[in-house]
């Protein structure tokens, strides 16, 4: 499992200039399985995305497609951990030590 932390790079006016390309490469993603939650940091200077996939390797992969990464306006903290409890809702994504 995966926490991947947004942090803006840019003003707002240019991230919402790729917001609509973002959130379609997310629909993607949550269609794909790989995102499990997503949403806008409080403030407003990024996001934070919970996601699931075989290893760093890939979800660096999909990091590397989102539109605001190709656009330039934010760069990722990529933190893999052991999900070894969850809510009811994500016991599938359970792992033990």
């Amino acid at each position: 499992m995966f926490v991947l932390e947004l942090t803006y790079t840019a003003p707002l006016e240019a991230v919402d200039a790729v917001l609509e390309a973002h959130v379609a490469w997310l629909d993607e993603q949550y269609a794909q399985g790989v995102f499990l939650a997503s949403g806008r940091k409080n403030p407003r200077d990024g996001g934070v995305i919970v996601a699931v996939a075989e290893d760093r390797a890939r979800i660096e992969e999909i990091v590397a497609g989102d539109p605001f990464v190709t656009a330039g306006v934010c760069a990722y903290r990529v933190t893999e951990f052991v999900a070894t409890k969850t809510a009811p809702a994500l016991e599938a994504y359970r792992e033990t030590l």
